[in-house]
């Protein structure tokens, strides 16, 4: 082939029909995929510059997946309080029935003190003193009253300071002291203590020693224990009929908290619960620098303070109910306050989400802004190339043309 010799016009016209199909080429292969810069033999700056975006929105994009999990534990969780919420705001309903029944008894406990002897009996705003002033047998008596929790109360009777003279301040003191108790002042001048409504349940003793839900009565005073008929000294007198219907009412609130229990070890999601003392950790960013830490809590019925009921033990009376209905509120509080903290988290999750999205979407548009070619751009050269070789392919039969004719000759 090296004996071959062509005509400078023609070499000339075969590099440029050669160049022209190099550029071709080129045009082709970019519309072909889109890119102009496809390999770092094109642009090594714009290809590795791209590469990395390329390779942050993926890791990014991986991090999604993980988000997107942790957005659906926070879910199951809200639901989950949502429906521990209704729970307990049954539990409380169930309570504030026994608070709509009747009494749960026919005679509450009583017990009376001794009748003043000697200058005769006082009045209910004068206990101590009668007449000119003649002191009565009940001056200087003392009643103590000792509770199964917390510490005895002593009221004393008299006219000096911090003693009482009046059945008003005798209620006074024992409603202060939260007994449970009213006085009375009977005709021949003694005084009746009973348990009130909200505490009918309560059993009077006479010894310094109480058991739970007992009220010992001592003092230099004694009390004599009302016995009511068919009943036990000092004890109340129950209603079956009401107390079946509190039975009841403890059955089902005993459904409750079960119930309660199950529903926060349910509200899991690919094995993380909130609510059953799992906690969550989120990760935002490539480097693992970005991170939300929430930790989840204990929401059974012990977490929430709650537990099942005693029949002929609980929601004897009112004061009982009363007891279970502080408890259901500050559960109440308690998932509230939770709700709240999950919103925020919940909320904050939803935010990095979105964020993570957007910044997936510049850094691919960073990328194709780096590599992706102008089709438009592109259409155009490989039309404007296209004529271009044919017009090379017309000079280069031109360039021929003297060759031909010398052929002519030898013929």
């Amino acid at each position: 082939m090296s004996g071959i010799v062509l005509s400078a016009a023609v070499r000339q016209n075969l590099l440029s029909l050669q160049n022209t199909a190099e550029l071709l080429s080129t045009t082709q292969n970019r519309l072909a995929s889109g890119k102009k810069v496809n390999t770092a033999l094109d642009n090594p700056t714009n290809f590795f510059t791209a590469q990395g975006l390329d390779n942050r929105a993926s890791d990014i994009n991986n991090l999604l997946d993980a988000i997107g999990n942790g957005v659906q534990v926070l879910q199951a969780a809200n639901t989950g309080l949502t429906s521990l919420q209704k729970l307990v705001d049954t539990a409380k309903s169930i309570a504030n029935q026994v608070l709509q029944t009747t009494t749960g008894y026919t005679q509450k406990a009583s017990a009376t003190s001794l009748a003043p002897t000697g200058s005769g009996a006082g009045t209910a705003t004068d206990l101590v003193n009668i007449g000119s002033g003649t002191a009565n047998s009940l001056s200087g008596k003392t009643f103590i009253f000792t509770p199964a929790t917390g510490a005895a109360t002593t009221i004393t009777l008299g006219t000096g300071a911090g003693q009482v003279n009046s059945i008003t301040a005798f209620n006074t003191a024992l409603t202060s002291a939260g007994l449970g108790l009213t006085a009375s002042l009977a005709t021949n001048g003694s005084i009746t203590l009973t348990s009130t409504n909200d505490n009918a349940s309560q059993t009077l003793t006479t010894t310094a020693t109480a058991a739970p839900n007992n009220i010992g009565i001592t003092g230099t005073d004694t009390a004599t224990l009302v016995t009511p008929t068919g009943g036990t000294a000092g004890a109340p007198l129950a209603d079956p009929n009401s107390q079946t219907t509190r039975a009841s009412l403890v059955a089902q609130y005993n459904n409750i908290i079960a119930q309660i229990t199950t529903t926060s070890q349910d509200s899991s999601f690919n094995g993380i619960n909130l609510l059953f003392g799992d906690d969550l950790k989120l990760t935002f960013n490539e480097t693992g620098k970005s991170t939300l830490n929430i930790k989840g809590v204990t929401y059974d019925a012990t977490g929430l303070g709650l537990g099942p009921l005693v029949a002929g033990t609980d929601f004897l009376d009112n004061s009982s109910a009363n007891a279970v209905i502080a408890k259901v509120s500050a559960a109440s509080d308690q998932l509230r306050s939770e709700a709240s903290s999950l919103g925020s988290n919940l909320s904050i999750v939803q935010i990095r989400q979105n964020f993570a999205k957007n910044l997936i979407n510049v850094l691919q548009t960073g990328s194709a802004n780096l590599t992706l070619a102008d089709s438009n751009e592109e259409a155009a050269n490989s039309q404007a190339l296209s004529t271009r070789q044919s017009i090379a392919v017309s000079a280069l039969a031109l360039s021929n043309q003297s060759q031909q004719s010398v052929l002519q000759l030898l013929r």
